[in-house]
């Protein structure tokens, strides 16, 4: 987001971090260049009571942009390790990480950071993919998940997926609410079935961008049409502001396929929610 930039974490709340990679890609790339769109999109944000908690976030809370994850486009093994190496400095200085994406084979290193802090994490996934696909060919953005359960890094039982309309072969026992059902439902029924399932576990969001329909977030790597809409989304994320959260990720913004800058502020104002969540509970 458009905060200062610093490398200093002491007295700091919530830390805002981009890791721009996109090499775990399948289909289009430019995930690469989503936490500068996103934190270009979010200077309507800056500075003022925002909605809908009208509370400024940014003067309630103390929130630094710590750059992005710097890493050697030469060396791609080395990408995890350092991933997780990064938001486990931060975690070990007490501040909330927020992350900036990239394709969403970076979650699963994020994953194991917070795992380290907290124990296994209830997961709350909006996305049009499962991502329980088998990492035989090596680490993908669609297989975080799979690697996720098999390193004990989440706790199935209470995580759950939002906005599904492909087909994976394994679910891992995590609860779908995929797209068709999700609509039948409404917003109200599907906040109260994520609050029955996550509960009072530590929870961690990750929103890939793809859980929105095309019209509303065109700039993505692999965009399935019948999502939610920008409003959907964010209504349903701020009925959630009751839950134990311990951090998050906006992932598959792909500037190169955006219009008017629609998928980054989509993006963008996700992030001014959870701000706001955060926010509310320092108030």
């Amino acid at each position: 987001m458009r905060r200062r930039y610093s490398r200093d974490l002491v007295g700091i709340d919530t830390v805002i971090w981009g890791v721009p990679y996109d090499c775990s890609t399948s289909n289009r790339p430019g995930t690469r260049f989503g936490p500068q769109a996103i934190r270009r999109a979010s200077a309507i944000f800056d500075g003022d009571p925002q909605f809908p908690s009208g509370l400024d976030p940014f003067a309630e809370s103390s929130v630094v942009d710590w750059g992005d994850c710097a890493f050697d486009y030469r060396r791609l093994q080395d990408v995890p390790g350092l991933i997780e190496r990064g938001a486990g400095h931060i975690l070990g200085h007490g501040c909330h990480l927020v992350t900036l994406g990239g394709d969403h084979s970076i979650t699963l290193p994020l994953l194991r950071a917070h795992a380290a802090m907290h124990g296994p994490l209830a997961l709350v996934q909006f996305d049009a993919h499962q991502d329980t696909w088998s990492d035989d060919a090596g680490q993908g953005h669609g297989s975080f998940v799979t690697t996720a359960e098999a390193e004990g890094l989440i706790d199935t039982s209470r995580s759950i997926q939002l906005g599904v309309r492909t087909v994976a072969p394994d679910d891992f026992g995590i609860e779908i609410i995929d797209a068709y059902e999700a609509r039948e439902l409404g917003v109200k029924a599907i906040i109260q079935r994520i609050e029955e399932r996550v509960g009072t576990a530590p929870a961690y969001l990750s929103f890939d961008i793809d859980a929105l329909d095309p019209a509303f977030a065109p700039g993505t790597g692999t965009p399935v049409a019948g999502g939610f809409s920008s409003a959907e989304a964010l209504m349903i994320l701020w009925g959630l502001r009751g839950l134990d959260w311990h951090g998050m990720d906006v992932v598959e913004v792909s500037p190169p396929y955006d219009h008017a800058d629609i998928t980054a502020i989509a993006a963008a104002s996700i992030v001014q929610h959870y701000l706001q969540i955060l926010a509310e509970k320092d108030d």
